[in-house]
């Protein structure tokens, strides 16, 4: 069953381009200022969003994603706000995923999550903290509802254990670029593109790089040797800094605007 992620790398492909992800927490800067961002990077250029679960906890998160998930925790958000965002990505006609830790996922029930992802035009889950041994009620669920499992390997994933993760994976292969949290950095890691390489030995699944891109300049570069650039921090601090609701959403259309000519000058 093919999901509108599936059919977004085809497109992408055709084009000769890497898709651009964006990442925006759920409930941020607030319920109906979440749902007014999703819209201005749909119709900026984006390709796809990642509607992030706030969590209380996160550990592959940066200060910004932390402190926009704060926010977000404090303004009430619950799995009801995570699919309300999700849905309103679909329907700007963007593919979307969800990015969570197995935590909200167990409490909400796992089919029932899954479901949840469908109904609302979803194509799949990231979660970072899952590993594919503790997969296995996750994995029935996401096949009976016909969404990606989405998983995370490192530079520090060794290649017999890459290998066993792309092989449960959907959807994409998320790559983190470097060791450590999320947040934009002056340069994209090297490691990635060596990163990259190696699971596309171990894989036809596209492959997209997270963690750290912030620039049209370093978009061209990750999308030289990518399938899908993942920005999440950029855009955040962009509407943590903003004074005013309008001047965030301005900012955010101006650098998905930026990063989307990025993605394409890339090959």
């Amino acid at each position: 069953m093919s999901t509108p992620l599936d059919t977004l790398f085809e497109r992408v492909r055709s084009e000769n381009r890497a898709a651009l992800i964006a990442y925006i927490p759920a409930g941020f800067p607030s319920q109906s200022g979440c749902a007014k961002a999703i819209i201005a990077l749909a119709a900026a250029g984006v390709d796809a969003i990642e509607i992030g679960y706030p969590y209380s906890d996160p550990v592959m998160d940066g200060p910004t994603i932390q402190e926009a998930a704060e926010i977000s925790i404090k303004g009430g958000t619950n799995a009801a706000d995570v699919f309300s965002a999700l849905k309103t990505a679909t329907t700007a006609g963007v593919a979307a995923v969800v990015m969570t830790y197995w935590n909200p996922i167990e409490k909400y029930g796992v089919d029932a999550f899954a479901k949840s992802i469908i109904d609302n035009g979803g194509s799949g889950v990231i979660t970072p903290d899952l590993t594919i041994e503790e997969s296995g009620r996750w994995l029935e669920a996401t096949t009976k509802h016909g969404i990606n499992p989405i998983y995370v390997v490192a530079p520090s994933t060794a290649d017999d254990r890459l290998a066993q993760v792309v092989s449960k994976t959907g959807g994409f292969v998320y790559a983190a670029s470097v060791m450590g949290v999320t947040g934009t950095r002056t340069d994209v890691s090297v490691d990635a593109s060596a990163l990259v390489a190696r699971v596309k030995n171990a894989t036809k699944l596209p492959v997209s790089v997270g963690l750290g891109v912030s620039t049209r300049e370093q978009a061209k570069q990750v999308a030289a040797y990518s399938d899908g650039v993942i920005v999440g921090s950029a855009f955040i601090k962009l509407l943590l800094n903003a004074k005013s609701e309008q001047e965030g959403l301005d900012a955010i259309t101006a650098l998905a605007k930026e990063l989307a000519l990025g993605v394409r000058e890339g090959r």
